[in-house]
């Protein structure tokens, strides 16, 4: 997809927030600093639309990007930084339970996981939970380029293994700083916008 149009509507805390056009969501949900931020960026081929931050745990909001004016991309709360007080955490939780339950334009979820490590327990937890309550969910491993291509196919088998991988869900390997993967990430993307659900 070629993508001219790209802007933020909002940040959104709670559904009385959320955009009520009904266009479908792309949700993306990982670790602070996993690159969800250069991801969307680099998605519409924009440096500075998501703003990426040195400091994890600074998203703490649903942040709804519109993008051609067909659909969102949904930036949830990086999870797993301990620095997040547990009241905080537990609102978090709470804001992202409700999202991912009761949102009806959702279409499918972005698991965005580091491909340079094996998937953390959060990201274990995040990728469980969408399957527990039957939500699509293509997994993005990002930072391809900081590993050889020669491991390319050990790390994938360690971050699938790791995470629980289902064979059923896609899982394209990322990289912002290449575009590895952008043309992948796009196709299953439309995939799921032209999906009846």
């Amino acid at each position: 997809m070629k993508v001219n149009k790209a802007d933020i509507v909002i940040s959104a805390v709670s559904p009385a927030q959320y955009p009520k056009t009904g266009l479908p969501e792309i949700a993306l949900a990982g670790r602070s600093n996993v690159g969800k931020s250069s991801f969307i960026n680099t998605l519409i081929n924009r440096k500075g639309l998501a703003r990426t931050s040195s400091k994890p745990g600074k998203t703490q909001t649903l942040n709804y990007y519109i993008i051609e004016d067909k659909f969102y991309f949904v930036d949830v709360p990086g999870y797993g930084y301990a620095k997040v007080s547990k009241t905080e955490r537990a609102k978090w939780g709470e804001m992202l339970e409700t999202y991912f339950t009761q949102r009806d334009p959702l279409r499918v979820t972005l698991c965005i996981i580091d491909f340079r490590h094996p998937a953390t327990a959060d990201d274990k937890q995040m990728y469980q939970f969408l399957k527990h309550f039957g939500i699509p969910i293509i997994v993005v491993a990002t930072k391809a380029d900081k590993i050889p291509k020669s491991k390319w196919n050990k790390h994938t088998k360690i971050s699938k293994e790791s995470i629980g991988f289902d064979p059923e869900d896609d899982f394209v390997l990322f990289s912002s700083e290449t575009g590895e993967g952008k043309e992948e990430a796009w196709r299953l993307i439309e995939s799921y916008l032209t999906k009846k659900k």
